[in-house]
């Protein structure tokens, strides 16, 4: 099919355009917008393991203190 004529074209489709590009994709845009989250999730798992396998390796105590 050939191109429309100047006449129909869309004059605002430059001003338009930069919505198409790959930067502001929803991926793009969700990922920039928690931008420490993957690190964040991976530090505090370590945490709870750490600690886990650290208060499974002490002996219980009671805590009898008056």
């Amino acid at each position: 099919m050939t191109q429309p004529p100047s006449l129909f074209r869309d004059p605002w489709a430059k001003s338009d355009a930069w919505r198409k590009h790959p930067v502001f994709a929803k991926r793009a845009m969700l990922s920039s917008m928690f931008p420490g989250f993957g690190i964040a999730v991976v530090a505090f798992t370590a945490f709870v393991v750490a600690e886990k396998v650290y208060l499974s390796s002490k002996p219980e105590q009671d805590a009898h203190h008056h």
